[in-house]
């Protein structure tokens, strides 16, 4: 059985990279660390560390060891949680969204981040299939999706809806674009973009035969590039609300006024079965009011319009946003 004393330290100077600052963060001496890594590398059977100069690589047995030692710590925490020692102000904790709403939240859990130095967040932006994935096999704890997933394996809550924007660029006036307009531009595709175009596109343009056979201008999957190529010219997009809201261009973006506009639920998401640690609950608070936040206006999400509309069409109804 591999010690266990010795192999937190051996993750410890992984993660310090350094004899002198592992050993003054495990209040032992340096030789004391060099030992114990020693007395490892003999139970383990095979080098842990390669020396580089001052420094040191891992092997391919120590990356393996990192791996098992890593992934015993994280079940640690959970029994932890179990056995009721939950820190609300400790530990790591993850979620996983779409772009447009990760962009929305992250600046929105930052002040009490800043207040608790002992928490650790994993966001991760990703298309929707991937939020469930994550969420469902327990490597994130909370998740929000647009759809109800209606797995076994999940809970699921609506917290509200928001609207799905056709975008396109001021610069092209286009208040209502037509069908040709739209072709002449250009889609900018994105992780969830087709999944929205089947959504909104057929209610407004009978021309529409599936996502798959828009013209594609581009592909982006940073979320902050996408409306920046749209406000650059480059084509049209489609992108929830939260995915402008953040966008500090917006002047440069024209919102089209739809017959049939498109409002898409939010759902968050958990592992069933499973209790949220309490370092989550304000996370998931926050998630909350977020989500409907978006369905009664800006001004419950501390954001509001200005007073001049963009310059575009004469029946575009964007509007500026900018943070209080």
């Amino acid at each position: 059985m591999i010690n266990a004393t010795w192999l937190e330290s051996f993750i410890t100077l992984t993660e310090e990279e350094s004899f002198t600052k592992t050993a003054k963060r495990l209040n032992m001496t340096q030789p004391g660390v060099s030992q114990q890594i020693r007395k490892l590398e003999e139970q383990i059977g095979a080098p842990l560390l390669q020396r580089v100069g001052k420094g040191f690589l891992l092997t391919d047995a120590g990356k393996d060891l990192r791996a098992f030692g890593m992934r015993r710590r994280e079940e640690e925490a959970r029994l932890l949680e179990t056995l009721g020692r939950d820190d609300p102000h400790s530990g790591t904790f993850g979620i996983a969204a779409s772009g447009s709403f990760a962009n929305l939240l992250y600046p929105a859990l930052l002040p009490y981040l800043a207040q608790h130095p002992d928490l650790r967040l994993t966001l991760q932006a990703a298309p929707e299939r991937s939020v469930i994935e994550a969420v469902a096999e327990g490597t994130l704890d909370l998740g929000v999706v647009n759809c109800d997933p209606e797995q076994r394996r999940l809970v699921a809550e609506q917290i509200g809806e928001e609207e799905l924007c056709l975008i396109t660029p001021s610069a092209a006036g286009l208040g209502t674009p037509e069908w040709i307009d739209l072709e002449r531009l250009g889609f900018i595709d994105h992780p969830d973009g087709q999944a929205y175009a089947e959504q909104l596109m057929p209610g407004n343009y009978p021309a529409f035969e599936r996502a798959g056979s828009l013209r594609r201008r581009g592909f982006v999957n940073q979320i902050n590039q996408i409306p920046a190529s749209v406000a650059a010219g480059v084509g049209y997009t489609i992108l929830p609300r939260s995915g402008i809201l953040t966008f500090p261009r917006a002047e440069d973006l024209s919102i089209a006024d739809l017959t049939v506009p498109h409002r898409q639920a939010l759902w968050l998401i958990t592992r069933a079965g499973r209790k949220l640690p309490a370092r989550c609950r304000w996370a998931e608070e926050e998630i909350r009011r977020l989500g409907a936040g978006l369905g009664l206006g800006l001004s419950s999400l501390g954001m509001h319009s200005a007073d001049e509309r963009l310059p575009a069409g004469p029946r575009n109804n964007a509007t500026r946003v900018r943070p209080h």
